[in-house]
């Protein structure tokens, strides 16, 4: 009696396990969702601006349903288009990528890569994501000098350590960015400074949300940071949230809208839209784009 109930054991175990696996795999990862947030980032009496912020869309060819869902949020004629990276996980993806924003290009847009956007990613053993000093490995070259043509192109700002203002919902935004500090690919020191003090908005992005950069920038005063990169912990435990960030930022914060601590800014950490494509499964962690509606303080 006592093997044959072990044994039950075991088979019902393995079959949640078989189920729950499905599930992550075939259906939470296409459980494509829209976030909404209300920031107050804005001076008194001020007029509320939508962004939209999309990162992590970590395309492959073929994926025409997640190319679809993002089209679709054109009609959400949000005031700025922000874009946080890793776009990319095939050397072919570029269309996919396209077909997904061509919507969206008409409108004000900023844009920094991640690392997915340099090399594709590599099979790994998911296990490492846990060691907190695991390497990095590359994959095989992107054409990220393509996608960043067509985005330039279409009018969008490229923030890799840059700096500059964008007109969008009828006014000057001040916006920063770093490329991405997942690789050291970052060179905030190269665009530091303090916001101009008669600025109405100030935003500054990132792919990987590491601590020591956000510190810097809102340091500096921007309102508003942005980034990608956690997948919001991708797979999560109900009631206890992301298991990993993937960077020095607390799980508690691994994705949606938080005061930077120490600070008067506001985080926003998106879980992103795609997966690594060896590893396609979400769990508690559905993929999602946000919609930030910025607001008087």
């Amino acid at each position: 009696m006592r093997k044959r109930t072990l044994f039950r054991l075991a088979a019902g175990t393995v079959a949640a396990g078989a189920a729950t696996l499905a599930y992550a795999s075939l259906i939470e990862r296409n459980m494509f969702t829209l976030r909404r947030y209300d920031v107050p980032v804005l001076p008194t009496d001020a007029e509320p601006l939508r962004v939209l912020h999309l990162s992590d869309l970590h395309m492959m060819p073929g994926q025409r349903r997640k190319q679809d869902w993002v089209a679709s949020l054109a009609a959400l004629d949000p005031d700025l288009v922000v874009v946080t990276g890793d776009n990319m996980a095939h050397p072919g993806a570029v269309p996919g990528v396209l077909r997904a924003l061509q919507p969206l290009l008409d409108l004000p847009g900023a844009f920094v890569f991640g690392s997915n956007d340099y090399t594709g990613p590599v099979l790994k053993n998911p296990f490492t994501y846990f060691l907190p000093d695991r390497e990095y490995t590359e994959g095989v070259p992107l054409p990220y000098e393509e996608l960043r043509d067509v985005f330039t192109g279409a009018g969008w700002v490229d923030l890799n350590n840059a700096r500059t203002t964008l007109k969008a919902g009828g006014r000057e935004i001040e916006l920063v960015g770093v490329d991405d500090p997942h690789i050291e690919r970052d060179d905030y020191a190269a665009v530091a400074g303090p916001v101009n003090p008669g600025a109405a908005l100030s935003i500054a992005l990132a792919h990987s949300p590491e601590p020591a950069v956000l510190d810097r920038m809102a340091a500096d005063g921007f309102g508003l940071l942005l980034a990608g990169h956690t997948h919001g912990g991708q797979v999560c435990v109900p009631g206890y949230g992301a298991l990993v960030t993937n960077c020095g930022l607390p799980r508690s914060m691994a994705r949606g809208l938080h005061r930077w601590p120490g600070s008067d800014s506001w985080l926003h950490v998106s879980a992103g839209l795609g997966t690594h494509p060896t590893a396609p499964v979400r769990f508690a962690c559905p993929p999602e784009a946000s919609v930030l509606t910025l607001i008087p303080r």
